[in-house]
């Protein structure tokens, strides 16, 4: 009888582990579905706002440096989104974009120049 018990169980254990893998399955690909309609979304939004040299010129970008390239392409989907582009975006209209994101980004850093050290060190000795 103990026997007929553990094969129950051992039975039962699998049918529930099969279903808890085909449920979490089911969720990454409901996860994977939702990423590939982001991103159709985002090259169709990206077709219609910009023209085919700064759409080329993008995609390089993205090649090099893909954050910089994702916060480009948000920036614009977000603008196209809200009104702020009537027509396509030129190779010229990009680079702006891209020098904002450029500016917003890049830290500065200085160099600064101990005047007393250098006038230890004179010519004069």
């Amino acid at each position: 009888m103990s026997d007929d018990l553990e094969a129950i169980r051992a039975q039962r254990m699998k049918e529930l582990q099969a279903q808890s893998s085909q449920a979490g399955g089911e969720a990454r690909n409901s996860q994977e579905e939702m990423q590939r309609q982001q991103e159709e979304m985002k090259n169709s939004i990206l077709s219609q706002v910009l023209n085919q040299e700064a759409r080329a010129r993008l995609n390089t970008i993205a090649l090099t440096k893909p954050e910089k390239a994702q916060k480009v392409e948000y920036m614009i989907a977000q603008m196209a989104r809200s009104g702020q582009i009537q027509e396509k975006l030129g190779e010229a209209q990009l680079k702006s974009l891209l020098e904002q994101i450029s500016g917003q980004t890049q830290k500065t850093s200085s160099v600064k120049f101990d005047r007393r050290r250098a006038a230890l060190d004179s010519d004069s000795d």
